[in-house]
């Protein structure tokens, strides 16, 4: 080399001695007979800008690199060299003896087995350019170069590390339970439950609204129900009874039963006495008849247009069939229209009957109790919930459309679109337009469902009756049109109302006054919204003390702490007595008290006589058995379900009882409530509550049902009276035949709505 060239060497990390192959040799046999294979000898770096052109990376002919190769080694065949240009950057080049490990491998690793001739070589791991080293099997490679040995191979040390990453940290905790803080914990502290994440509710399109009724007290509802009711309770009374004849002429012919006088004898006489009597029920009934053509008028068609239809179509048919011949002696369906009619009637003031019990409940009381469903009240679903307020919207929801009415709103339409066009194909169609009136008397009548209106007014009455005697009220359908899957947020005063829990006597302990324990435990009993507040207050006036200023309040799992005039007072329960480390009289056996300590020393006892009202657990038992879960949102520290469950039997397994904090939230008296109302109550305790929503939910379960049943058998009695009126088939379609199959459908709407009171 160059002086020049050595000189300039020099001042770059000082001389770099040369080196041949079988110096390079000797040296690699001297160190694998010594066993120092693995120790890495780096050579002195020199810059690339400072190497010689023809010793450059990238710019060496034949290698494109400065990495020397020994005897044995299938090195894979190097890349093309690239043009690499000249930086003045800080790239060094480093040279390795083979077999040695990198310069960054820690020493700590495990040694690798020397290399096999016909293996790759490991050198060539450095600071060198990507370009000017040929990669190796020490070196990373591409994803799409890597082979399925090595890619297995390295998604199984990722697996071993964190497998030793578990293993470092499954013991961390052994031990705790030994821990006295979490024993304590542990025996002093009730079990709470937490909410459960749920995914978001579906969210469905918007219905078309229907403008609400307007929003009319319940005292002046009561009196517009009242009046005019006796009259149309007359009016259906008379329609019934007239119907008795009707059916009597109409089932004759069929059991062979004998007709009075000239009936017997007198086909056309027959005829017309049914129209004649039809055509009075309908005088009896036309407030429901001109019901009906407004419905269609309004394009809100219900089963009461199917009615009116039905009686308009059979009188047609009744007064013209003598004049077109007649049909083989077969009777009109004036009694099939007649009964629908009644039962129409019926529905209707049964109806206004039980609206006029729930206006007379609802206005029976000054600041009633309010129920609403709310959503996402506990575990990402809607409960129910009671608060005072004013009942704004009782009477706009009252008058609202009812369950039945909703159904048939969709499925009258249907099935009077059916009518009238499978009439005009039984008789315009067959070429037989004499048969018109007939065909559309008997498609109608057969859809003119008897338990129309009964499906509500049915169990809807009964229900109010029911309610109406506990003091409860249900706020028309969209009260009870929700709550699939819901809870109940129960509170003190619902499983112990005022009155249930009295003060059995006191014990000042140390030398503290009565009138300081007194106003303490008030004062803190107060502020925590307890259901022992009346009792306290009550104590409190009968001492002659007064309530105290307190900062720092909180609420404990069993207990309540705060601090007055510089002093710390905790006031709850025995077990939050021994939690908080205030030592207790031996031998005390108190099971339901109220304990306050003052700076940690014991200064009162208050024991209370707990009495659970008999409608308690059969109103929770009916909740239960209706799906409806109970939420305990108690602030009263000593009802927890351990307490329930030993002294009174209480299913508190089914029960959420959350923790403080949310039990807390869910009391809170100014929490936000829906604008629907559920139910108003006029009474304390859990009886009425648990009465109006259990009731609720099955008075939903049974309408629905029943509007189901009733659109289903109107679709079903349309159909076949196409078919036999297609046919031409009067016998198989004769008035007593369709009485009978009518009848039959009205069964099940019995059953329905007396199952409804069965809680």
């Amino acid at each position: 080399m160059p002086k020049d060239r050595d000189d300039e060497l020099n001042r770059h990390g000082g001389p770099t001695p040369e080196f041949t192959l079988e110096e390079i040799l000797a040296e690699y046999r001297d160190r694998r007979e010594s066993g120092l294979d693995d120790d890495t000898i780096p050579l002195p770096v020199i810059p690339q800008k400072d190497l010689p052109p023809e010793h450059r990376a990238g710019r060496r002919k034949g290698t494109g690199n400065n990495v020397v190769r020994f005897p044995g080694k299938k090195g894979r065949p190097a890349p093309p060299p690239e043009e690499e240009p000249e930086e003045d950057g800080e790239e060094e080049t480093v040279t390795r003896f083979p077999g040695t490990p990198p310069k960054s491998a820690r020493p700590d690793e495990p040694e690798e087995e020397p290399p096999v001739a016909g293996d790759e070589d490991d050198a060539g791991d450095g600071d060198v350019p990507e370009d000017s080293v040929e990669p190796d099997d020490g070196d990373e490679t591409p994803p799409e170069a890597e082979s399925p040995k090595a890619f297995f191979s390295a998604r199984l040390d990722a697996l071993r590390r964190k497998a030793d990453d578990y293993a470092d940290h499954m013991f961390e905790e052994e031990g705790i339970e030994d821990d006295e803080e979490v024993r304590r914990a542990e025996k002093y502290l009730p079990g709470v439950d937490r909410e459960e994440e749920r995914p978001p509710f579906r969210i469905r399109p918007p219905r078309r609204v229907i403008p609400p009724a307007p929003d009319i007290p319940p005292a002046e509802l009561f009196k517009r129900y009242g009046r005019g009711l006796k009259f149309l309770r007359m009016r259906t009374t008379m329609v019934l009874l007239l119907s008795l004849p009707l059916i009597y002429l109409t089932l004759a012919p069929f059991f062979r039963m004998p007709l009075p006088g000239m009936l017997s004898s007198s086909y056309e006489l027959q005829v017309y006495t049914l129209a004649g009597m039809l055509g009075g029920a309908m005088l009896l009934g036309i407030d429901v008849l001109l019901r009906g053509l407004f419905q269609l008028l309004r394009l809100q068609m219900g089963m009461d247009t199917l009615v009116s239809f039905s009686c308009i179509a059979t009188m047609a048919d009744a007064l013209t069939m003598i004049a077109l011949g007649g049909r083989e002696g077969e009777l009109p369906y004036c009694a099939v229209s007649a009964l629908a009619l009644g039962l129409t009637m019926w529905g209707t003031v049964l109806k206004r009957q039980g609206q006029r019990s729930a206006c007379r409940t609802a206005a029976s009381a000054h600041e009633p109790y309010l129920v609403t469903l709310d959503s996402g009240k506990w575990n990402g679903r809607e409960a129910y919930t009671k608060w005072s307020g004013d009942p704004a919207g009782f009477g706009s929801q009252i008058q609202g459309a009812d369950g039945a009415q909703r159904i048939f709103r969709v499925t009258a339409p249907l099935i009077f679109i059916a009518s009238f066009l499978f009439s005009l194909l039984s008789s315009l169609g067959r070429q037989r337009p004499e048969l018109l009136l007939w065909c559309l008397s008997a498609t109608l009548t057969a859809g003119a469902s008897f338990s129309a209106a009964l499906c509500f007014g049915m169990p809807w009455n009964s229900l109010c009756r029911r309610l109406s005697g506990v003091g409860a009220a249900i706020a028309g359908w969209d009260g009870v049109a929700g709550g699939n899957g819901a809870g109940i947020l129960l509170t003190d005063t619902d499983l112990f109302p005022p009155g249930s829990v009295a003060l059995n006597g006191i014990k000042i302990f140390g030398n503290f006054s009565v009138e300081k324990v007194v106003a303490v435990t008030a004062t803190l009993i107060r502020d925590s919204g307890s259901g022992l507040d009346k009792i306290f207050h009550d104590l409190l006036r009968s001492q002659g003390a007064i309530y105290r200023r307190c900062s720092a309040f909180e609420r404990c799992e069993g207990g309540l702490a705060a601090d007055i005039r510089g002093e710390q007072i905790l006031v709850g329960s025995a077990a939050f007595m021994h939690l908080m480390e205030v030592a207790l009289p031996q031998g005390l056996n108190v099971k339901n008290a109220v304990f306050c300590a003052i700076d940690g020393e014991l200064a009162g006892l208050f024991a209370l006589n707990y009495n659970l009202h008999g409608a308690v657990r059969p109103a929770l038992t009916a909740l239960i058995r209706n799906k409806i879960g109970p939420v305990l949102c108690t602030r009263d520290f000593n009802l927890i379900p351990a307490m329930l469950r030993q002294r009174f039997k209480l299913p508190v397994e089914k029960m959420e009882f959350p923790e403080m904090v949310r039990r807390t939230e869910l009391s809170d008296p100014d929490q936000e409530h829906s604008d629907t109302l559920s139910a108003v109550l006029c009474r304390e305790g859990l009886g009425p509550f648990s009465e109006a929503v259990v009731g609720g939910r099955r008075l939903r379960q049974a309408v629905r049902g029943s509007a189901a049943l009733a659109s289903v058998g109107s679709a079903i009695g349309v159909l076949l009276a196409f078919y036999l009126t297609f046919v031409q088939s009067y016998s198989s379609l004769s008035p007593a035949n369709l009485l009978i199959f009518m009848v039959m459908w009205l069964v099940p709407t019995l059953l329905i709505s007396g199952w409804v009171n069965r809680y």
